[in-house]
């Protein structure tokens, strides 16, 4: 896409993979009729968000050297995402995972995974010249799990870093992935004191600080020194921010959702398209209110359609959206 050729890069590492989503809500894995196919994985869900948004977005991952893998790189290319930075592994299938769409559209989530292509990514099959053009370099947890992927992804960050990225953290909590709930916390608190930008849900406050209350004391409990912006996303509820010098909430949009997958990589891609572009909203409170606001109608319009990628707004959806607000 020409167009978004002059932006600054937003570099996305991680898993991509297929969701295969229930045709009918609200049963279980076992009861469901039958399931439609859909490209999913977080961190790639970001880079769309920000292409679609009328950002520059590059995917780092490995996809297995099957359909799959092939048609999940198609589906970045076709919407904007630079692919140097894919690869892909003979020897192993992509990751695939059973989505359960309870009736209020949340999830939960069977993977397969034993292991999948994204697991085997080695440092030696990172692109580090894209790696080093970032501007912004965003990534979760599920790469931490195991290795060879895990090497890779300390790596990445560290190049992304050298070269002067600013480091966004997801982490993206799938309990189900991880050996266990110590284990899950141990990896992701890890690398916690590397990101300058961290955006949790409430489930993962809970689950990381150990505490029931979403409070600003809890969350500041995550506040680490390098760090240039906490959030804390709250479902229906809208978020709440907290940067050096101010901290707020920014109010939900109310929605009739329908499946809750992407909207927190919405809200993200959203969020860093515009920190891309200048970073100094980080430090100014009332343009920052204006971007989250933003960021939240991404979110909640996200909610509105079935499948991640499908939902993902367009800036002039956005704005439209918020016109009629």
């Amino acid at each position: 896409m020409a167009s978004n050729g002059e932006k600054p890069l937003i570099v996305s590492f991680g898993e991509m993979l297929i969701d295969f989503v229930p045709t009918e809500s609200g049963v279980s894995l076992a009861e469901a009729p039958g399931f439609l196919k859909a490209p999913g994985g977080a961190p790639a869900n970001v880079a769309i968000a920000v292409s679609r948004l009328g950002g520059r977005s590059a995917f780092v991952g490995k996809l297995g050297d099957d359909e799959f893998g092939h048609m999940l790189a198609g589906i970045l290319r076709k919407n904007g995402v630079a692919d140097e930075g894919i690869n892909f592994d003979t020897g192993a299938r992509t990751a695939l995972a059973f989505v359960t769409l309870r009736a209020d559209g949340d999830r939960e989530f069977m993977f397969y995974r034993n292991p999948s292509a994204d697991m085997l990514l080695r440092p030696d099959e990172l692109n580090l010249e894209l790696i080093r053009s970032a501007k912004v370099f965003h990534y979760g947890s599920i790469s931490l799990i195991v290795e060879p992927c895990r090497s890779a992804h300390l790596k990445a960050m560290e190049v992304a870093k050298e070269a002067g990225a600013l480091l966004s953290y997801d982490p993206n909590l799938r309990e189900p992935l991880w050996p266990s709930k110590e284990e899950a916390k141990t990896q992701i608190m890890s690398i916690w004191d590397k990101a300058e930008i961290i955006k949790v849900s409430d489930v993962e406050l809970e689950f990381l600080t150990g505490s029931n209350k979403i409070d600003d004391e809890t969350a500041m409990s995550l506040w680490h020194p390098n760090l240039k912006l906490l959030l804390v996303t709250l479902g229906e509820k809208g978020c709440r921010y907290y940067a050096k010098t101010f901290r707020g909430s920014v109010d939900p949009f109310h929605v009739n959702a329908v499946d809750t997958t992407g909207a927190g990589d919405s809200f993200v891609g959203a969020l860093l398209n515009k920190i891309a572009d200048d970073q100094s909203i980080l430090e100014d409170e009332e343009r920052l209110r204006k971007v989250l606001r933003f960021a939240n109608a991404c979110g909640a319009i996200t909610t509105t359609k079935k499948g991640a990628i499908p939902a993902l707004p367009s800036d002039a959806e956005v704005l439209s959206f918020l016109e009629g607000k």
